[in-house]
């Protein structure tokens, strides 16, 4: 099985319309809409990933604001997550462009013609092809570190992950401590992890919330994409890695809170769960995607929602 990460630009016009490209197939009629963007290079992050590839298939520069959705496509053993960016175009398109036929389309038009899944995304339409449940065959699910690396060269790994910035109705969040052996041991983070194979990322930060600290969570509104590159990074496989993580983070309620605790298979990437009043956050060793979230969550609001 292979994982990917994709990236792609969600650009609009004044008039609503989506920024679309095709293939033109000679004697035949035009291929199926698709949304400008594609899959990430190792160690990039994905926000410069969409503009840059929204220029390449497209001819436009543009700007890429906040991400709109994280989505996934599994088929023919190949996972591929995405995440969709609000984007806007600047100016004309390169008149020296060279590439796949790039129009505005009107949503019902793009609804109506043969599209991608990511252009469904965009549309807010049902389609079977988007990921949204976990295959419960006993195969590997997750992408695995690579075993070898070519003479000279480091191995690499990339994974995409979901995880939720998770409150109650008393305010407090809730959170997980990564187990000895694991990069950031000891420091509390936010509950989630990989997306398995076949598997939503908002149905991922379900289940993971769930296996780590034993809640049943209402998985909300998309908050965050951040992403990191640890070239030496040294887990359970012993080796050293260049590792490539982006992280989808959502906010995530928990109505009939009960005291955390670790569900999942003994071994597991965490320790114990615990909540915690917002305002002992500082005293504690957290993690890097906590201060992250907290970089761009109003605890509060999130709370108070």
């Amino acid at each position: 099985m292979q994982f990917r990460i994709a990236a792609y630009g969600e650009v609009r016009d004044e008039k609503g319309r989506l920024l679309l490209t095709r293939r033109q197939r000679s004697g035949r009629e035009a291929g199926p809409w698709h949304l400008p963007g594609g899959l990430i290079d190792h160690g990039e992050p994905p926000k410069r990933a969409a503009a840059r590839l929204v220029k390449e298939h497209t001819g436009y520069d543009v700007t890429i604001a906040e991400p709109r959705e994280a989505v996934a496509v599994a088929r023919r053993g190949t996972h591929t997550n995405a995440i969709i960016y609000a984007a806007a175009a600047v100016g004309e398109p390169d008149p020296g462009f060279d590439g796949d036929t790039a129009e505005w389309v009107e949503p019902t038009r793009a609804a109506a013609e043969s599209h991608s899944p990511f252009v469904s995304a965009c549309l807010r339409l049902a389609d079977d092809r988007l990921a949204g449940r976990v295959d419960k065959t006993p195969t590997e699910l997750r992408p695995v570190p690579p075993a070898k690396a070519k003479k000279g060269r480091r191995r690499r790994g990339q994974r995409f992950g979901a995880y939720g910035v998770v409150s109650d109705h008393d305010g407090r969040i809730l959170l997980a401590r990564i187990s000895d052996g694991y990069p950031g041991a000891g420091t509390w983070h936010l509950p989630g992890g990989g997306v398995d194979f076949g598997e939503s990322p908002r149905a991922a930060v379900f289940r993971e919330i769930y296996e780590e600290t034993g809640q049943d969570a209402r998985v909300g509104d998309l908050l965050n994409v951040t992403s990191f590159r640890h070239r030496r990074a040294i887990g359970p496989e012993g080796y050293p890695l260049d590792w490539h993580g982006v992280r989808a983070i959502y906010s995530a309620t928990v109505p009939d809170p009960s005291a955390a605790q670790v569900v999942e298979a003994a071994g597991g990437s965490t320790s114990e769960s615990r909540w915690f009043a917002a305002d002992a956050l500082a005293d504690l060793p957290l993690s890097a995607a906590v201060e992250d979230a907290l970089e761009v969550v109003d605890l509060e609001k999130l709370a108070a929602t």
